[in-house]
């Protein structure tokens, strides 16, 4: 009986063994880690919104790092392409993806073919901030006000029409939970990209947009179209009241940015990397210049990014698919 077990165990050693080389081989790898430069995968054009955030954060990241921090622009179906191409690369913390809300918490409802699974396929490694939305309106509008904004358009349901920067976008999205605390209606008008949005909205072809502060900051400014509220504080439009405190409850929507990497990344390049941008997040002048571009600097551990994100795939995966939206 002795000899007949001596078979299995040989098999169980040599599986263990096996167990600890890998476990040394990753806990080695990490320990070199990084030894070669990390590509960033910005799956939005370069120029935009989320580009010139990580833009932002590379130098101080890589000096944190001490190798070269790379952007790597790979646009395509609301940054899906990018997104699925960096859930596939290898899980050496050498390729990681700028995340965004769109991207992680309602592409799956938005998109029937998402190349990744948001939960499954990626890692949260750490956020850079978050971004709030601001109500605009047309200046022909004689709201001055949210409260005589919510007032008209529940006195005349349906006759407004408010416009995002495109179907299934946290812009619309967050139209339609506004409709929802509200109860008001309005008719929403899809557009490719914010620019013939606010184009309408200074025209007055639509009567509202639900943008972020810096893109919208211009044309306020020079009074071409009324600000009303926004839904966190930020220092583009320090004089703007927030939602709740025009008593809109639960009402608090913004875009983050994060980073994230393939899910079998091991724990300890996580932890490398989450620290290197928790330390990049408390440069002044970084915090400063995001703080100018409207980003609020805010630095969540793993865990909490992961909370964060399943919570808003709950969200706005839930609105997106309660209004039937879908991606143009």
């Amino acid at each position: 009986m002795t000899a007949s077990l001596r078979p299995p165990r040989r098999l169980a050693l040599m599986a263990a063994a096996a167990l600890l080389a890998a476990a040394c081989g990753t806990t080695a790898a990490a320990d070199t880690y990084p030894a070669k430069p990390i590509t960033i995968v910005v799956p939005f054009p370069a120029g935009g919104g989320t580009d010139v955030i990580f833009r932002a954060v590379q130098v101080r990241l890589q000096a944190e790092l001490g190798v070269p921090v790379i952007i790597d622009n790979r646009a395509g179906a609301g940054g899906t392409v990018g997104t699925g191409y960096a859930s596939k690369a290898a899980p050496d913390g050498y390729t990681l993806v700028a995340a965004t809300t769109t991207t992680i918490a309602s592409a799956q409802a938005v998109y029937p073919k998402l190349p990744y699974d948001p939960l499954a396929d990626l890692a949260p490694v750490g956020t850079l901030g978050t971004t709030p939305f601001v109500l605009v309106v047309a200046p022909t509008l004689p709201a001055k006000n949210l409260a005589d904004f919510i007032r008209d358009a529940k006195a005349k349901p349906g006759t407004l029409n408010y416009g995002s920067i495109g179907n299934g976008t946290a812009s619309h999205l967050a139209g339609e939970l506004f409709k929802q605390r509200t109860g008001i209606e309005m008719t929403h008008i899809p557009y490719r990209g914010a620019a013939p949005a606010q184009t309408d909205l200074m025209a007055g072809q639509i009567q509202a947009l639900f943008d972020n502060p810096t893109a919208l900051a211009p044309q306020v400014r020079a009074g071409r179209m009324r600000a009303l509220a926004i839904s966190q504080p930020s220092a583009v439009f320090p004089e703007l009241p927030s939602f709740e405190a025009a008593g809109i409850k639960d009402f608090k929507p913004e875009l983050w940015y994060g980073l994230m990497a393939p899910a079998a990344t091991p724990k300890p390049v996580v932890e490398r990397l989450r620290a290197a941008l928790d330390k990049a997040l408390q440069d002044r002048n970084l915090r400063a210049d995001m703080m100018a571009k409207g980003v609020s600097p805010a630095s969540w551990s793993p865990e909490q990014f992961g909370q964060r994100v399943r919570a808003d795939i709950a969200l706005w995966g839930g609105i997106a698919r309660s209004v039937n939206a879908k991606a143009d």
